[in-house]
């Protein structure tokens, strides 16, 4: 149970690592200190009188074994940094969360990298974080985001297709935020794992998230930043990435897009430039996949469709059909089996762009 004790002193308002550190010292055990009393929380000098105050009303809210049947019931396990299992690089950074909350299955090394992005990302943004991720993961990298929109939402996806990828919440690991990534979420418990500092049914705030963002950086050896404009929480993570010595990668963008910003301004502050996974690998001595791609064989009407298209700027279907004079559910059959073997990918207003991926830019 000292786990469930542990989870509960990092709920109170004002209880971080550091002061649970304390009172576990002081007390012996997380269970001795969240019984305590007031004199002896006072004596301790671990609390002032407010957070003591905090601790106390949750007391009384808060039954511990309650908390376990819960945690039990929806299959979420804890890990804290006194457990063997905990992640290595989280554990060696600045601010470490004490306890963490997680499904699926924590990381048992070291290799893993960071994707994120803007939220707004584009199609070559989108496309980038999804090659970059796919071709990482099949070198066995695990992917690191935070499963918001945009770049993360594609990071994962990305690396779902080849291997292994962590989620970090700014909510409870049972809240799926975005909503419309309920389905994502629920297949990265299945082969990955999903994290949060924050309890279950603690809802996504906009105070958390650069919390969630030291998160990102501590469990991964470096972060590549996709899109990101001038003033973005992709920058926030960069920024504790640098602090705790982490490495810092950055995808170029043209210098006319708003959301390429943040990210050539990391890349002339000394981010190392990525166009591919390649460059990511080649910085920390790890293995690409040796098993190449096989080339892609495509009938004379399907090259025809697929020559129109870029890795940027999406093709509306009409113009497809006005260029190649075909019926639009020619065209629609086409791109529907193009985008059935990942070569296309679909957006909205029925527009196309190539799915872009390692040996085929």
């Amino acid at each position: 149970m000292e786990q469930y004790y542990l989870a509960a002193l990092q709920k109170v308002p004002g209880i971080g690592s550091s002061r649970i550190k304390a009172l576990v010292d002081y007390f012996g055990s997380a269970r001795q200190a969240w019984l305590a009393d007031q004199g002896d929380l006072f004596l301790s000098r671990c609390v002032d009188n407010t957070v003591c105050n905090n601790l106390l009303a949750h007391r009384d809210k808060l039954d511990v074994h309650n908390l376990a049947e819960l945690l039990f019931k929806k299959r979420i396990f804890l890990c804290s940094l006194t457990n063997d299992n905990y992640p290595v690089l989280l554990r060696n950074t600045f601010n470490p969360p004490y306890v963490l909350y997680y499904r699926g299955i924590l990381p048992n090394h070291d290799k893993l990298v960071a994707i994120v992005g803007a939220r707004k990302a584009s199609p070559y943004g989108r496309n980038a974080a999804g090659m970059l991720a796919a071709a990482l993961a099949t070198a066995q990298v695990g992917i690191v985001s935070g499963a918001a929109r945009g770049i993360d939402t594609t990071a994962h996806q990305g690396a779902l297709e080849q291997g292994y990828t962590i989620a970090v919440l700014g909510c409870g690991v049972d809240i799926s935020y975005p909503p419309e990534n309920a389905r994502l979420l629920a297949r990265i418990a299945e082969t990955g794992a999903i994290i949060s500092e924050y309890a279950p049914g603690v809802m996504a705030q906009a105070r958390h998230f650069p919390a969630r963002n030291r998160i990102i950086s501590g469990l991964s050896r470096g972060v590549i930043v996709v899109e990101a404009a001038e003033r973005s929480g992709a920058l926030i993570t960069a920024d504790f990435a640098l602090e705790e010595g982490r490495d810092v990668f950055a995808v170029p963008g043209s210098i006319f897009a708003g959301g390429s910003k943040g990210t050539n301004r990391l890349i002339k502050q000394g981010a190392k430039l990525v166009d591919g996974a390649g460059d990511v690998l080649e910085e920390y001595g790890w293995e690409a996949d040796p098993l190449k791609p096989a080339g892609v064989i495509l009938a004379k009407d399907e090259q025809a469709v697929y020559s129109l298209l870029n890795y940027e700027e999406p093709i509306g279907i009409e113009e497809i059909v006005t260029k190649l004079n075909v019926l639009p559910a020619t065209a629609a059959y086409i791109l529907l089996q193009l985008t059935l073997r990942g070569l296309t990918v679909e957006h909205s207003g029925q527009c196309y762009t190539c799915a872009a991926r390692e040996g085929n830019k």
